[in-house]
């Protein structure tokens, strides 16, 4: 059954449609699944356990060679089962079924959202629909996400399939990273609304902050975006104050591991006298204060930015 929920991302209606996991196919075993073992007729060589680190059915040992179920489904579970049963019974019949999945790797989505969570993901999600859930996108986004998805936690690599068929860990199954571009989600590119699976960590990635400090009516912090002017930030703390001198605006910038300090005149910038700069990320636009000796050295600012998204005391939710 397809559900259709019309949604609002960053101001923009977009269609997000969910799919059931099990609608599009059988699952696949993850880590953490539970599985339990069930031969019909016979009680001595049912089992049920998890998963273990390596991918085999953890404890196992009523075969001569361990199980590799990591990403297989349950019916390629239970053939490869009653392969080795029929060894030592006659025709025997195995059912294969995952119990319980709770302890399945949970998604993070953190960064440059209103209200980071971790989501436990039960079904076919994409990033619109977490960035949703997750409250949606904070004026200090970059215009950046970034997905990265570790080794083995989802079972949608070919690679991981194909190990898991020949009982083998695939070499190939590294670390992915991805980056997508918010204005893509916007425009609706079909390419950029991703699936996220469970274990990937999506970070919308902050920008980097631009500090106007001084003679300014609202010194603030801004989000260091491609192509900001020195007036346009003036601009946003709220213009000169009446202590401000237009004519002394300082910028310290850090560059190349030296500190450079850049003095501009406002009223020249404004008359077209002098070019004025764009401004680059960690920028502190210090506008002098009449009465007051002109600052030498860059204030000491703290930014209070967190970047981190994987936090286990995230909350939690569960998408089913």
């Amino acid at each position: 059954m397809l559900t259709i929920l019309f949604v609002t991302f960053a101001g923009y209606p977009i269609d997000v449609r969910t799919q059931s996991i099990k609608a599009a196919g059988q699952d696949r075993i993850h880590f953490g699944d539970v599985i339990d073992v069930d031969v019909v007729g016979s009680f001595e060589f049912d089992w049920r356990g998890r998963v273990n680190p390596e991918g085999f059915l953890d404890g196992f040992d009523k075969v001569d060679r361990q199980i590799f179920v990591l990403c297989r489904t349950e019916s390629e579970v239970a053939t490869e089962i009653a392969a080795q049963y029929s060894r030592i019974l006659r025709d025997p019949k195995v059912i294969v079924q995952i119990v319980d999945r709770t302890d399945r790797p949970v998604a993070y989505v953190g960064g440059a959202v209103k209200t980071p969570q971790r989501f436990r993901i039960q079904r076919r999600v994409t990033i619109t629909e977490l960035i949703v859930l997750a409250g949606g996108i904070t004026d200090t986004a970059s215009g950046e996400i970034n997905i990265f998805r570790p080794p083995d936690l989802s079972c949608e690599d070919d690679a991981v399939r194909a190990a898991s068929s020949s009982g083998n860990r695939s070499k190939s199954n590294e670390p992915r990273n991805t980056i997508i571009k918010i204005a893509d989600l916007l425009s609706g590119s079909p390419s950029s609304n991703v699936s996220i699976l469970g274990g990937d960590i999506v970070t919308v990635t902050q920008a980097m902050p631009i500090y106007v400090i001084g003679g300014v009516n609202n010194p603030l912090s801004l989000s260091a975006r491609a192509g900001i002017k020195l007036s346009r930030a003036i601009a946003a703390a709220g213009g000169i104050s009446k202590e401000g001198d237009a004519n002394e605006v300082t910028v310290f910038r850090r560059e190349a591991g030296t500190s450079l300090v850049l003095n501009f005149s406002l009223a020249e910038i404004e008359a077209k006298k002098t070019d004025e700069i764009a401004l680059k990320p960690y920028d502190v636009v210090d506008v002098s204060q009449k009465g007051r000796p002109k600052r030498r050295f860059p204030p000491v600012i703290e930014n209070a930015a967190a970047f981190g998204s994987a936090d286990p005391k995230l909350p939690l939710r569960i998408i089913d």
